[in-house]
């Protein structure tokens, strides 16, 4: 039997949040030692950072915990996983076959489908460990036996953050700093440094992770300081030479071939938050950017205002997310992609009328 729990921080006091139900979070733990932590496909750092907070406070706790992830995260996470304990299912399979197959308790977190994990899925399908499920997507599928799912909150960081604390009053432990550098920095680089999706408790628990010692300005300086030479001239050349604009619509579009990448030796991770970018014009109202790869091109959407790339990568590109993020794949060849586009977001403007 599956039990979902949608909930929202529920105000007690001034400075006091509570996550309903997470109760049945700590009755699934106890007695369970071998946990592993499953993140999503091109992890970023809400995936990364979300995985690495909970890991610390379970091991706290005494549990053997393999956080593992279905490719390699950006180079500029390595701060987070200084040990080099996250496992790539692109790179490890065996290892993560193992880790899965010795596990009593499976926790998937950032993402809302198996098929959000590609290859992977099937590998945490098959497992016969309860399945826990902590995320921020909407509409999560039916496999989890225990859904934790609030779409409003600005990040899976920021569920993690106060289901832990939820957590420490009947399992104990604390919340080490390494927890906390984590989850700041996922909840940080999620809503765009505080830009996006931001309610009173993201505040809150920014304010309360720099109490526990979180160094704010070295966390930015580590996320947004942490880039290559190419990977800004990459940048530079996506804004400058590729963007594409279309007013008609209040429209952006970029589109990363493998020959651009190619050019300026391009590493998984380097056109993190290009998609945003876009939006800082004011006549924007949608910014899409498309990433060539081997077997379908990536789909990223962004939106401001009431436009719902939600919709919209749900209806054209094989995917979803939430209302103002959203991704998906396109299986169509890389130089036929911007008319696509295009042509899709006509039609769902029309039927949005």
């Amino acid at each position: 039997m599956q039990y979902i729990f949608n909930f929202a921080p529920i105000k007690l006091s001034f400075r006091v949040y509570k996550i309903e139900n997470v109760g049945a979070l700590a009755h699934i733990l106890s007695g369970r030692r071998n946990v592993v932590l499953v993140g999503h496909v091109n992890p970023d750092g809400d995936s990364i950072g979300s995985l690495m907070g909970m890991m610390h406070y379970l091991a706290g706790l005494g549990k053997s915990v393999v956080p593992v992830v279905p490719n390699r995260y950006p180079e500029f996470l390595n701060f987070l996983d200084p040990d080099g304990v996250v496992l790539c299912n692109s790179e490890q399979p065996e290892a993560v076959a193992g880790a899965v197959s010795g596990a009593d308790l499976i926790i998937c977190m950032d993402f809302n489908s198996l098929k959000r994990i590609d290859s992977l899925g099937d590998v945490i399908a098959s497992a016969s460990a309860p399945k826990v499920l902590i995320d921020h997507h909407p509409q999560p599928d039916t496999i989890f036996d225990l859904v934790y799912s609030y779409p409003h909150l600005s990040s899976t960081c920021e569920l993690a953050y106060w289901t832990i604390k939820g957590l420490l009053p009947i399992c104990g432990g604390n919340m080490p700093l390494e927890s906390a550098i984590a989850l700041y920095t996922g909840m940080m680089t999620d809503t765009n440094n505080f830009a996006n999706s931001v309610l009173p408790s993201t505040f809150m628990m920014a304010g309360e992770l720099m109490d526990l010692g979180v160094d704010k300005e070295w966390v930015q300086k580590m996320v947004f300081g942490g880039y290559s030479e190419d990977r800004m001239r990459l940048m530079g050349h996506m804004l400058s030479s590729n963007m594409k604009m279309y007013p008609q619509y209040g429209a952006a579009v970029m589109v990363l071939t493998k020959d651009t990448k190619e050019k300026f030796n391009f590493k998984d991770g380097d056109s993190e938050g290009f998609v945003n970018l876009a939006l800082n014009i004011s006549s924007v109202k949608v910014s899409a950017f498309f990433t060539e790869g081997d077997e379908f091109v990536r789909v990223s959407l962004r939106s401001k205002d009431d436009f719902s790339v939600n919709r919209l990568a749900r209806g054209y590109f094989n995917g979803g997310g939430h209302e103002r993020a959203a991704g998906g794949r396109l299986f169509i060849p890389v130089a036929e992609v911007e008319e696509y586009f295009v042509k899709s977001l006509a039609e769902f403007i029309e039927k949005e009328k």
